[in-house]
């Protein structure tokens, strides 16, 4: 089940809500685990089974890593917490990472059966959410939940279940137990919700529709500017499925009292490739930073150590998105721009003008995403030598001017709501009328993604697959 599908809109969410509302408090979590489960399992039901083994195992190693920390036995809940790490991951190596290392093999000579496995939906994230629960009980960060139901409501919490954004237990912790609902906070998780849902039905999926065009375009078709023309369209359209997806997320948290940190800060706006990863999934950024890169010794240590610590977080940042090669290489990719900034390319930018800055920045993260849109290695090398000027078809075609002009509004439309304008003017607008006007643009809004959606084939979020 998807936020932007009509049964979601129309029949699940009225439903959860509405129960959720008339139950006693007590019994509210265990209302949203039933739905949680019912959520996940729509389309894969055998999958659940495969999260309540997820929900067991590190409720009971949690319970297991404070008892042996209350009696003083440091080394048996270090155990047990690498026993909930070692378990969490090996699952997600079985099901998301078996059969590309099964077929590098083979493609070496070594026999390793390919098992073709279907990917739990959300299982990077889920699973890298889950596993801070041990980690902040041993750490002091966070005190054990002694409920299987409210721990297991924290792992499953549909909101952000299946694509972020991805939360730590003690950031989540208190409010599994206390949470407040008023209608002000009520209303507020209306609205960024269904700015989320325009994102993604009116701007993600249309502007999409344009880098369909380019990424299934034969090779020796490709131009320099339809290339470039592409990987701008998919830009945005994963921009707007992905911030779209996380505001969803966030909306629908303030719906049922919970308050999720923002995963998204206008990145496009950035002047340099370490700030926008500071602007680009926020959540996934400080997973890594708190639970990989500080225990690595973070920026702590000589500058030797220093960038190999930050070769080891980017290379898992790639392969945490995806069972694919391109996701390492892409990684990596990132892995050198953030050393050489932080080697003297930061300070140099520094002193260039703003617009230099941006310039730099946006091109660089362009290349990033023909790198990790284009899975097969012959199509991706081909797609960045024609945005490199190296294309078969030369500059330009009549082609790339129709589908310019077409998508011309879209993508004006794309790029404004990328950056922090649209909300700037907004704000600068008078209080009392906009109080009215707002409740209006957001009914409209809904009603035009309702028959977006009404005509509209399944078109599941970007980052399910990973």
């Amino acid at each position: 089940m998807v936020f932007s599908s009509l049964y979601f809109l129309f029949l699940y969410l009225p439903i959860v809500l509405l129960v959720y509302y008339i139950t006693p408090l007590k019994w509210r979590n265990l209302w949203l685990l039933v739905v949680n489960l019912i959520f996940y399992g729509w389309g894969e039901p055998k999958y659940i089974l495969l999260m309540i083994f997820t929900i067991v195992l590190d409720y009971f190693c949690g319970l297991i890593v404070a008892r042996r920390k209350l009696q003083g036995d440091d080394k048996g809940a270090r155990i047990a917490v690498a026993v909930a790490l070692v378990l969490n991951l090996a699952i997600l190596f079985f099901f998301k990472y078996w059969d590309l290392v099964a077929r590098t093999f083979q493609h070496f000579g070594v026999g390793m059966p390919v098992l073709n496995l279907t990917l739990p939906i959300g299982i990077s994230f889920y699973t890298f959410q889950t596993m801070t629960y041990p980690v902040d009980i041993y750490r002091g960060d966070a005190e054990v939940q002694k409920s299987i139901v409210s721990f297991g409501t924290f792992v499953t919490l549909f909101p952000q279940l299946i694509a972020g954004p991805i939360i730590k237990y003690k950031e989540l912790a208190d409010q599994m137990t206390y949470r407040t609902h008023s209608p002000e906070q009520f209303a507020s998780g209306v609205q960024v919700f269904v700015v989320g849902l325009a994102k993604k039905v009116l701007l993600a999926n249309n502007i999409g529709k344009l880098w369909d065009v380019y990424l299934a375009l034969p090779t020796d078709q490709l131009t320099v500017s339809g290339a470039w023309l592409g990987v701008v369209a998919f830009s945005l359209q994963l921009y707007f499925d992905f911030s779209g997806y996380s505001d969803m997320a966030v909306g629908l948290g303030r719906m049922l009292g919970f308050e999720f940190l923002r995963n998204f800060n206008y990145p496009y706006i950035s002047k340099s490739v370490t700030e926008f990863w500071r602007r680009w999934h926020i959540s996934l950024g400080s997973w890594f930073r708190e639970y990989l890169y500080i225990p690595l010794g973070g920026n702590r240590v000589k500058k030797p150590r220093l960038f190999f610590n930050l070769l080891v977080v980017w290379a898992a940042t790639g392969i945490w998105h995806g069972a694919s090669w391109n996701f390492l290489i892409w990684g990596l990719y990132f892995a050198a721009l953030i050393i050489l900034e932080k080697a003297f390319l930061g300070k140099l930018l520094e002193k260039c003008p703003a617009v230099v800055q941006h310039i730099y920045t946006l091109f660089l993260v362009l290349v990033s995403w023909a790198i990790f849109a284009v899975e097969d290695f012959g199509h991706m090398g081909a797609y960045l030598s024609a945005m490199f000027g190296f294309a078969p078809a030369g500059l330009a075609s009549p082609s790339v001017a129709y589908y310019f002009t077409s998508f011309l509004p879209m993508l004006i439309i794309g790029a404004v709501a990328a950056t922090p304008l649209a909300t700037k003017l907004w704000k600068k607008l008078p209080e009392k009328p906009m109080k009215v006007v707002l409740p209006v643009v957001l009914l409209a809004g809904l009603i035009l993604s309702t028959a977006y959606l009404v005509d509209a084939t399944y078109n599941p979020f970007l980052y399910f697959r990973f």
